[in-house]
């Protein structure tokens, strides 16, 4: 049997010399089967810090090859210097990429270990995407503007169902996110407007913390970890998500908000036209319709890094538009709930929450 913990790895673009890369790691079983569905995951890390090996989602991915199905954890190039216009442009490339060479990537690897027998290949017509966090943005686009089309999007407390509200806007002197506390923006000039501007592009910044001799034992030491925070903070994620700085998109927002009567349609009407036309795309809230394959929101009640609001109006909007969608909300979970040292015997029972959402996933990528 393939040994299914261990990925091949590809690079399925390059940026500047930079190499892009998707870790493929095969099904578990191949009964009956020659092309296989694939889950691609993208993973967290508020588009600023991680990789595809960052937070991997060990239930998913043991319970998706398990299926008989591929699972695919993908790089994607990060905020700043990216804007999300690059981070599509990944998107796009990656689809282009599965479509059309990763078979013929599979292929010459398995020859070049000298394994026996016939690779596994993709069927590129049976795709479905996930993501955490700000994966689940990732997630989003992919089902929006990506070919071939995904068949389902599993978001497990994905970010971008709502992201013109004061969470991304109003900047905040008291602790918001997970009670941690209020950083210095001058700790972090190099990657504050517009030094961040000649940064090199990466795709690839891997978790680190501090030894537990540092005067805070296991405190981040990749100063990335603390930028999506910083950024919400001050009320800025949105210019560096946008590129938009000069004029300041948050700025313009958060007039609207001082300016308005909140809380109904012709408000948010009013927020969404403020956005640039030619970044709306990048908005899942204001860029998704009808025709979005089916999605599955999972987010926790007490998130308060994503708020739970974003899969809500998310589902809302999809749901008005007819698409299919479905939000399940696990009480008092704060983000990342899935990784928690307990979650597997939580969730992870018959019929559990992970069962439920990979039933959704096997349901969409049963037939060809």
């Amino acid at each position: 049997m393939t040994d299914f913990k261990k990925p091949s790895t590809f690079a399925y673009k390059n940026v500047d010399g930079l190499p892009v890369h998707v870790d493929v790691y095969p099904p578990a079983s191949r009964v009956n089967q020659e092309h296989h569905p694939a889950v691609i995951y993208f993973h967290g890390g508020g588009l600023t810090v991680g990789n595809r090996s960052s937070w991997f989602p060990s239930w998913l991915h043991r319970r998706t090859v398990e299926a008989g199905m591929v699972f695919l954890s993908a790089d994607y190039q990060l905020i700043p210097p990216a804007t999300g216009s690059e981070l599509l442009d990944d998107i796009k490339d990656l689809f282009r990429f599965i479509e059309s060479r990763i078979n013929q990537c599979i292929q010459e690897g398995w020859v070049a270990s000298s394994r026996t027998g016939r690779p596994f290949q993709i069927d590129p017509h049976r795709l479905a995407v996930s993501g955490s966090s700000a994966g689940g943005l990732c997630a989003y686009l992919s089902a929006i503007h990506a070919s071939p089309k995904p068949r389902a999007v599993l978001s497990l407390y994905g970010m971008g169902g709502d992201m013109l509200t004061p969470h991304y806007l109003t900047p905040k002197t008291e602790p918001f996110f997970r009670g941690r506390e209020i950083l210095e923006p001058s700790d972090f000039a190099v990657y504050l407007y517009p030094a961040c501007l000649v940064l090199p592009p990466t795709s690839d910044s891997p978790l680190a913390y501090h030894p537990p001799t540092y005067h805070i034992p296991g405190y981040p030491a990749n100063p990335r970890m603390l930028l999506a925070r910083l950024y919400l903070q001050m009320g800025t994620f949105l210019d560096y998500y946008t590129g938009s700085h000069e004029p300041s998109l948050s700025d313009a927002l958060r007039k609207l908000y001082d300016s308005r009567a909140r809380n109904d349609q012709a408000f948010a009407k009013s927020l969404a036209e403020a956005i640039p036309v030619a970044q709306r795309h990048l908005f899942p809230q204001i860029a998704a319709s009808g025709d979005m394959p089916p999605v599955l929101c999972i987010h926790g009640s007490a998130d308060t890094a994503v708020l739970v609001r974003e899969s809500e109006n998310l589902v809302s909007i999809l749901k008005n538009a007819g698409a299919r969608a479905e939000l399940v909300v696990v009480e008092d979970k704060e983000h990342s709930f899935d990784y928690e040292a307990t979650a597997e015997g939580e969730f992870g029972g018959p019929e559990g929450l992970f069962d439920r959402a990979m039933t959704f996933l096997q349901e969409a990528l049963a037939h060809p």
